[in-house]
């Protein structure tokens, strides 16, 4: 068997993630018929069937879905292949740190007049983008707090917190020391589920946060929603409408620095070195993070 191109991928993914051959010949910008011939040369090529073919729609087969999984790793890594290399020919050369603000615990100021390798340029985006932004070669590295998809990707644990939940200050919990997760039946998180869940729901492939953090923080003070925040970043938005409150039976968060496995950068490498210090420094002489409003 003849090695796969990227060509017969692409099409192929777009064919699975449409679920239909006339829409993905449109994403794709080409006809329908050679994109079907495509197909079938590669189920040809590979000696088994990827779809399930009918009148009204396309379905995977188990063939397919492994596939489809295993595909779109190898277009990222692709991808990531030559964005890096792009950027390692660049005459200005710079780390890429992906993170989303506010979400760094106060080390990212220290972390960055420590490093001595190399300018680092701050890749800002949404809660899930960091480990995408990894993937596609547009961050060498990054902050972010577990838990995250692992896969691909290699990290270390810089610091470990309580994660509390935010609520009105008005709210009747407001008035307890500590709150269990079932007395939060009724309340919905962010994303419209239920607070008493603990945020342990599955987040749909390509999910985003509606709200950016302002919102979040509006929407909790007038009792629209609940909020699980790290104790880091609690202490850094004191509200005298909100009231931060212990949880039992929630896991911690723990903000990390990760990096994709593949990578053999000396700077990512010192980078890593650098945070660990820092968080280490910053651990041994932290106070406690006040939760009453």
């Amino acid at each position: 068997m003849s090695d796969l191109e990227t060509r017969q991928l692409r099409y192929f993914v777009a064919v699975a993630e449409e679920r239909h051959f006339g829409r993905a010949a449109e994403r794709l910008g080409i006809a329908q018929p050679p994109l079907s011939r495509a197909i079938r040369d590669l189920e040809r090529q590979l000696g088994v069937q990827l779809l399930i073919r009918t009148t009204r729609q396309v379905a995977l087969t188990p063939a397919g879905e492994t596939l489809l999984a295993d595909a779109r790793i190898a277009l990222d890594a692709v991808a990531a292949a030559a964005t890096r290399a792009r950027r390692a020919g660049s005459p200005e050369r710079k780390l890429r740190l992906a993170l989303k603000a506010d979400y760094d615990a106060g080390l990212l100021p220290k972390i960055l007049d420590a490093y001595p390798v190399m300018p680092v340029e701050l890749l800002l985006g949404g809660r899930d983008e960091q480990v995408p932004a990894l993937h596609d070669g547009r961050a060498d590295v990054a902050m972010l707090p577990t838990p995250f998809d692992e896969r691909g990707l290699d990290y270390e644990p810089l610091l470990t917190g309580p994660r509390l939940v935010a609520l009105a200050a008005n709210d009747p919990l407001a008035a307890r020391t500590t709150i269990r997760l079932k007395d939060l039946a009724g309340r919905k998180l962010p994303d419209g589920t239920a607070a008493e869940l603990g945020g342990t729901e599955p987040r749909p492939p390509g999910h985003r946060a509606s709200f950016d953090l302002s919102q979040i923080f509006n929407l909790v003070e007038v009792g629209s929603i609940v909020w699980f925040l790290p104790d880091f970043l609690a202490g850094r938005f004191p509200r005298p409408n909100i009231a931060y409150r212990p949880v039992e039976g929630i896991e911690p968060t723990t903000l990390a620095v990760a990096w994709p496995s593949e990578s053999r950068s000396p700077a990512v490498a010192a980078f890593v070195r650098t945070a660990k210090a820092v968080a280490e420094a910053a651990t041994s002489v932290a106070e406690p993070t006040p939760i009453a409003t």
